[in-house]
């Protein structure tokens, strides 16, 4: 590791560089820490504003646990991406299995998503993470799942 990665700060017009996603399925704000090939730290500030709490749920917005899942996994292949640096232009992270995903605490408009990711290990193009997502310090979901970069495919 070297010392630039520690408290590596990505910004969002850097992350919209590395994976593919945009509004309103882009989930991750910014990096806020980073050490290359072991973990990322994402922040996703929740707001009102956004689409899904139109019908989840009318009256009582809450973030779907899905949606947090997703953020793990973008979080996951912007640390990929970061990691490889070249090795990775042209290519894109997809998510292969989600296993043992736990929901603890509600998401909802106002709070900012911590999103802790650390790769359990990594075999070719198969990565394994464990993933956390915390409001104020507490757990509100965890996950572990796998991903695999491969080449973008033509739409």
């Amino acid at each position: 590791m070297s010392d630039t990665d520690k408290n590596k700060i990505i910004d969002v017009q850097q992350i919209m560089k590395m994976i593919p996603h945009r509004y309103p399925i882009l989930l991750v704000d910014r990096i806020i820490d980073f050490e290359a090939g072991e973990y990322a730290v994402g922040l996703k500030n929740v707001t009102m504003n956004e689409p899904h709490f139109i019908g989840h749920f009318p009256g009582i917005p809450v973030m779907p646990g899905v949606l947090i899942v997703e953020a793990m996994a973008q979080t996951s292949a912007i640390l990929v991406v970061e990691t490889l640096g070249e090795e990775a232009m042209g290519k894109v992270v997809y998510f292969m299995t989600i296993d043992n995903a736990r929901f603890r605490k509600p998401v909802v408009p106002g709070d900012s998503v911590h999103i802790h990711v650390e790769k359990v290990r990594q075999k070719g193009p198969v990565w394994k993470f464990q993933g956390t997502a915390k409001v104020d310090g507490k757990v509100c979901a965890e996950a572990t799942f796998s991903a695999m970069l491969t080449d973008q495919e033509a739409g």
